[in-house]
């Protein structure tokens, strides 16, 4: 099968390796879509400790099951499947406290183990979930990363009537602004420097947007900010947008390298509450039930392109010039030829 391989950081290949075989508790999935997103961005730069080179990345991913380990009973050959890449041990401390995303033996389709960035797949069948027909394949492809913020959300207060601010218009900030959006909130702002997201994210249900926090005009803040850039100036700068008494959530993803710097006073002094949001835990089955019951996110799905067009995809991201961006492995896939055929009519006018 064909690949993308990250070999060491900062170097990424298209292989040709050996079809992965299931194990005994797992299955093989034929990926159709898997999204690019900013932890495999860490990936590529060497900035997670946990990353074994080397991996094939991608975890957000979706596909049709082709086959199956000896000891499954489900998901069947032939059913199309979002995958939950994480996996808890189930035995450590925090597993047995019914808070196994922070467990201490963490593995991850994508991160620890070879992921969607490649034809086939083999994952463990119990972080399967079967989708619903009439499910487009971008909302398949989006599961996984909506699980990350209906997790975020559960961790907020969600008291009805307040006022919430994103930091971020990319997609985890415009899911978190969706759900919000739909979850009581008076209103929700989004703050995003680069301004060709903030149509979209008004689209996408956003009351207000702005290139920075000191457009909005709210002078006594925000009672829930929500940083999902991962950026230290954005955190910085949303601290202080906290109203008294309110809530900072931390979302987005950071390098593990860098600090932010704050006024212990000020979290004192205003009450405030800082907590964080950390990947999937027991939100994976409600996100596949939002997007069925018709939270349409569809239209954050901007660019789909082949395993050949990975180092495209990458440039495509680090430009910020669209939304989610998903890899289609599959040669025979329709949207992969529209995507080859947009690409040779556009060198072609572009050679005319």
């Amino acid at each position: 099968m064909r690949a993308v391989v990250v070999t060491q950081p900062g170097s990424a290949e298209l292989a040709v390796i050996p079809d992965p075989s299931p194990g005994p508790s797992e299955v093989v999935v034929r990926v159709s879509s898997c999204g690019l997103c900013g932890t495999d961005m860490h990936i590529l730069g060497g900035e997670l400790p946990s990353v074994p080179y080397p991996l094939i990345p991608g975890h957000e991913l979706t596909g049709v099951v082709v086959e199956v380990g000896k000891d499954v009973h489900f998901p069947a050959v032939g059913q199309r499947v979002a995958v939950d890449p994480n996996t808890p041990c189930g035995a450590c401390h925090y597993c047995r406290i019914g808070r196994g995303n922070l467990c201490e033996h963490y593995t991850a389709v994508g991160v620890t183990r070879n992921g969607g960035f490649a034809e086939y797949v083999a994952v463990p069948a119990a972080r399967c979930h079967v989708l619903p027909d009439g499910l487009s394949e971008a909302a398949a492809g989006l599961v996984e990363p909506l699980s990350c913020a209906v997790h975020g959300l559960s961790r907020l207060p969600r008291r009805p009537g307040e006022h919430y601010l994103v930091y971020g218009a990319g997609t985890m900030g415009l899911m978190m602004a969706a759900l919000v959006a739909n979850n009581g909130a008076a209103s929700v702002s989004v703050v995003d420097p680069n301004t060709r997201r903030l149509d979209l994210a008004r689209r996408m249900g956003a009351d207000a947007t702005a290139a920075s926090a000191d457009e909005l005009g709210r002078e006594h803040g925000f009672e829930v900010v929500i940083d999902a850039t991962g950026v230290i100036a954005a955190i910085e700068d949303g601290l202080g947008r906290v109203r008294k008494g309110g809530t900072f959530l931390q979302f987005g993803v950071a390098d593990p390298a860098r600090r932010a710097s704050f006024s212990p006073y000020m979290v004192y002094n205003r009450e405030i509450d800082i907590i964080g949001s950390m990947a999937v835990h027991n939100g994976f089955q409600p996100a596949v039930e939002i997007l069925a019951g018709g939270l349409d996110l569809d239209p954050l799905v901007s660019d789909v392109l082949p395993l050949e067009d990975f180092d495209e995809a990458l440039r495509l991201f680090r430009a910020g010039t669209g939304q989610k961006i998903h890899l289609a492995p599959q040669a025979d896939d329709p949207r992969t030829t529209a995507a080859r055929q947009a690409a040779a009519a556009t060198n072609a006018d572009a050679a005319s």
